[in-house]
């Protein structure tokens, strides 16, 4: 594999050394990587996968390497694709990516022996290996004393103690690395007992002798593994058949597998660290500790953790609004000043409609990104973010995943896209897939001016004062209950599989790094806008076409021309009443309310001979059932790229001009507004005494919005996450079917009561 070059002091090109970062997690691994390749970064997926792999750049007297974080990882016994990145890549076996020169183990020197656990599989690679020996600091304040030197000399590799988040030993480290780099591999492996060998031999046989001697142990050790998967698959079912016949033999021998790698690594590295690591005879109660105690409790934790959640989420709300209503602000004049500039037309339109409110759309979510993710990092990093998980694993167990599962689905309350990418905790790839399809059940803040709307129009006026209040947190209830429920039905149907057990290391409590929550911050801003602004774009521009053609009137005239005309003449109106006196106001004032009636007359009726008209038309049939009429089916479909359009939807339909989302949201009386007099007052076309909107109709239309995935960015998020277009579609056909039929069940119930 050829290397990429870099220079050396005196002009003459070096090829560049890669350096793999391994390491369970919680052991600093980032934070190593971090202060090692400084701002040298960069964030990449490989092919078939979805987890992130962070590279990043460093030179050492000269020499440049390559560093490359791997996942977080307790072992190299690979359950899927995406936890086969890190045994594929040091075995020189993924796809654009040389072999690494030297592999660089992190450990955390409090919690030696259960670290030494994944460095002594590291050993058995094929590749040389440098210990960083991290947390010295915690370890001396344990009482554990540890001597590097000896313990070099008995595992046969370096160990480098070193302080990552003081830079303490850095220099050393990156000194030991140079000289690694390229030096023969371990000679000192775990002794396995000598049947096991035997079989390793074997199989190493029926392989060719090309298979790496790693993998063949891996195929032997790890039974339903995805190594197994991979190589059976590729090699036929005689070598299934040899695989399960060693393994009888090795039970025979009283070595069965898989419990006989954990005794053969264990009892190594007992041997190792006896007589180079001192540790008190009693363990001192720390002040850890004392607050695991409180954070862990069944009832204290619990209350500690919602009074947490409710900081984070009402900070979501309170702290991003004013930096949105800026965004929308900014993009609302933006609009304002081309549409003076640029002639009407469809470039104006397509400008203004379709490519400027399309990215607005997904740029005003960004303040509410980076403060859950602030959050989520600070969270993170302080060491609660496991207390969390641990609290509610038993509640999560329920419905068949952990309590990994539970953090992202309450961001999705926010907004499903930070949800979806949050899942990245979720080692487990059924867990983690189970959560990605449920996430978008959770009502989001998109659906809140819909519910505000119905609400506020058909269940306030006339009906008890709790009743609009029981309605919100019904619509709310709805994703709580429905999506457990829909996880469960996966883990028991396409998402079979053991249920992976529950183990998660609590790590020590500190003081979360500023640095490393600004990245994470910055990062996650700017992989959301990478991630879901294309596809909502080009979603918008699709629905800004289907509402703009046909732009001809039936007089020959375009509607654009027509409608800047009569804007026109109403600013001109508005420039006289505001010359006039006062005696002429009552009489301008009514001038501009009958202008502006022409105006949104005239959109309206755009809109409705619009292609998306016509689809509305066309699928009046499909939704009666539910209570809709073709307006409200043509407003559902305008909001699949993003639900927020549909409000303003139906303000252009019901000829109340252009409504935004905010205005209703922030409207003091819902129902006396334009749009809600105007929807309590629209009848049916084929039977005009009779109303559209009844209770049932709101309620059917709410259980709509509540299930139904309509966002663009949502299912972006999804493809980009799992690498296939396959679980985007399911989810969206799931959730519209789930959609409609709770719609349909709501309405025709409803209506009999």
């Amino acid at each position: 594999m050829t290397k990429t070059n870099g220079q050396s002091p005196n002009g003459s090109t070096r090829p560049t050394l890669t350096v793999a970062l391994l390491g369970n997690p919680n052991t600093g691994k980032t934070t190593l990587f971090n202060a090692l390749a400084g701002m040298r970064q960069r964030v990449g997926n490989y092919p078939g996968v979805t987890v992130e792999t962070k590279k990043g750049q460093m030179s050492v007297n000269g020499q440049a390497f390559q560093l490359i974080d791997l996942p977080g990882t307790y072992s190299l016994a690979a359950r899927s694709p995406d936890e086969m990145v890190a045994v594929d890549l040091v075995l020189g076996q993924q796809a654009g990516e040389p072999r690494p020169d030297v592999v660089l183990t992190i450990v955390d020197a409090s919690n030696l022996d259960r670290n030494l656990y994944l460095t002594t599989q590291a050993l058995e690679l094929g590749v040389p290996v440098v210990v960083a020996l991290n947390m010295i600091d915690v370890a001396e304040s344990q009482g554990i004393q540890i001597d590097a030197t000896e313990l070099t000399r008995r595992l046969g590799v370096p160990v480098v103690p070193i302080q990552a988040n003081k830079r303490r030993g850095l220099d050393v480290l990156r000194q030991t690395l140079a000289a690694t780099a390229g030096a023969k591999p371990p000679a000192k492996q775990a002794p396995f007992p000598e049947a096991f060998e035997r079989e390793v031999t074997g199989l190493h046989k029926t392989l060719g002798g090309e298979m790496p001697p790693f993998l063949v142990r891996r195929l032997l050790l790890d039974v339903g593994g995805y190594t197994e998967q991979r190589l059976t698959r590729g090699n036929g079912a005689n070598l299934r058949a040899d695989v399960q016949a060693a393994r009888h033999r090795l039970s025979d021998a009283q070595c069965g597998v898989p419990g006989v790698e954990a005794r053969a690594r264990y009892g190594w590295i007992r041997q190792l660290t006896t007589g180079c690591v001192e540790r008190p005879k009693h363990r001192p109660t720390t002040w850890t500790d004392h607050l695991d105690r409180l954070l862990t409790h069944k009832f204290w934790g619990t209350l500690v953790f919602l009074a947490l959640m409710f900081l984070v989420f009402e900070s979501i709300f309170a702290w991003a609004q004013p930096v949105m209503d800026l965004i929308g602000g900014g993009i609302d004049w933006l609009g304002d000043q081309l549409t003076l500039l640029l002639p009407p037309g469809p470039l104006t339109s397509l400008l203004v409609e379709g490519i400027l409110k399309g990215v607005g759309a997904v740029i005003v979510f960004l303040p509410q990104i980076v403060i859950l993710f602030g959050f989520l990092a600070v969270l993170e990093d302080c060491g609660y973010m496991a207390r969390a998980a641990f609290l509610m694993d038993k509640l999560m167990a329920r419905c068949g995943l952990s309590g990994k599962s539970f953090i992202p689905m309450l961001s999705s309350v926010a907004c499903a896209v930070p949800g979806i990418m949050a899942t990245r905790v979720i080692e487990n790839r059924r867990d983690r897939l189970a959560t990605i399809l449920v996430a978008p059940l959770m009502s989001c803040s998109a659906r809140l001016p819909v519910y505000i709307l119905l609400i506020g129009t058909f269940l306030t006026v006339g009906r008890p004062w709790w009743v609009p209040g029981l309605t919100m947190f019904a619509m709310y209830a709805i994703g709580l209950i429905v999506a457990p429920l829909v996880a469960l039905a996966l883990k028991r149907t396409l998402l079979r599989g053991e249920t992976p057990v529950f183990v998660m290391e609590m790590p020590l409590y500190k003081v979360p790094s500023l640095r490393t929550v600004l990245r994470r911050m910055i990062d996650s801003g700017w992989a959301f806008l990478r991630r879901a602004g294309t596809l909502i774009l080009a979603s918008m521009i699709l629905v800004w076409g289907l509402m703009y053609f046909p732009r001809a009137e039936s007089t020959g005239e375009n509607f654009d021309v027509h409608l800047a005309r009569l804007q026109q003449e109403l600013n001109t109106v508005r420039e006289e009443a505001a010359a006039a006196d006062e005696e002429k106001a009552t009489t301008y004032q009514n001038q501009i309310d009958a202008q502006q009636t022409k105006i949104d007359e005239l959109r309206g009726e755009w809109k409705r001979q619009s292609i998306l008209g016509r689809m509305g038309r066309g699928i009046e049939p499909a939704v009666k059932p539910l209570g809709w009429d073709w307006k409200i089916g043509m407003a559902a479909l305008a909001s699949f790229p993003a639900r927020e359009v549909v409000v303003g939807t139906l303000g252009i339909i019901y000829n109340r001009g252009k409504t935004d989302s905010k205005e209703i949201r922030d409207a003091p009386d819902v129902a006396g507004t334009e749009l809600g007099k105007a929807l309590q007052d629209a009848p049916w076309d084929d039977d005009p005494s009779r109303k559209v909107f009844t209770v049932p109709t709101a309620l059917s239309i709410m259980v709509f919005f509540a299930l139904c995935c309509q966002c663009a960015s949502t299912l972006a998020v999804i493809r980009r996450e799992t690498r296939s277009w396959r679980w985007p579609v399911f989810t969206f056909v799931y959730m519209t079917v789930l959609a409609y039929v709770g719609a349909l069940v709501v309405y025709q119930v409803g209506s009999l009561l």
